[in-house]
């Protein structure tokens, strides 16, 4: 089953983008779900919050862009934060109305995967140069198929997340001598350092390093 009229995608956000691939408008498709379900347009200020449950080392991460094109939750505002759980799956959260989840069904997964698209993936071809009708055939399908067919989607009503108040308050290490803002300044023999230079073990430096 597919639908009456594929989802339209701005060239703009390709653009932003940067290559042609199946998942940047999945995640453009979740983000049109859930300020549907939580009757919200897209969000000029900081009035939510978007989740990935993605990690990183996955090229279906390219859903971040699309997820935040479409609400308006980037990283640059600080309104979109990666869970580190290896899902396909975004949730968008508004103080006031909640939060809701959107899930990539496992059954799409495995059709999608079958695609032709993924075998020059996994050999290591960049998107770019995957042959235009293997990855028009991919988007295609991910533009066509039915939200019913492709998503998961749960309200999450009670769900709630919050920032610590944004500070401008800085300071300079004491070895290095750059400007550290104070939330993450670490105090060594009664010095204050950055983290750099404190050698503060970082949960997500070493999940970039692959270590956990």
């Amino acid at each position: 089953m597919t639908n009456s009229k594929k989802v339209e995608i701005p060239q703009g956000v390709w653009d932003f983008h940067g290559h042609i691939c199946p998942f940047m408008p999945i995640g453009y498709r979740m983000g049109q779900i859930a300020m549907r379900e939580l009757n919200v347009s897209h969000i000029g200020d900081h009035g939510a919050f978007g989740l990935s449950e993605m990690g990183v080392g996955h090229p279906q991460t390219c859903m971040i862009d699309g997820f935040m094109a479409v609400t308006g939750c980037t990283y640059g505002k600080l309104m979109m934060e990666r869970l580190n759980y290896g899902k396909v799956a975004c949730l968008l959260v508004v103080p006031g109305k909640g939060a809701v989840r959107v899930y990539l069904k496992s059954e799409f997964q495995d059709a999608l995967g079958k695609e032709e698209f993924f075998v020059y993936r996994k050999k290591g071809i960049e998107p770019s140069q995957v042959p235009a009708d293997v990855v028009k055939k991919v988007v295609d399908m991910v533009l066509a198929a039915t939200e019913a067919e492709m998503f998961m989607v749960t309200k999450l009503p009670d769900f709630t997340f919050s920032r610590p108040k944004g500070s401008f308050a800085k300071t300079k290490c004491s070895k290095c001598g750059e400007y550290v803002f104070e939330r993450y300044v670490r105090m060594v023999d009664g010095e204050p350092e950055c983290i750099p230079c404190s050698g503060y073990d970082q949960t997500w430096v070493n999940v970039l390093k692959g270590t956990q």
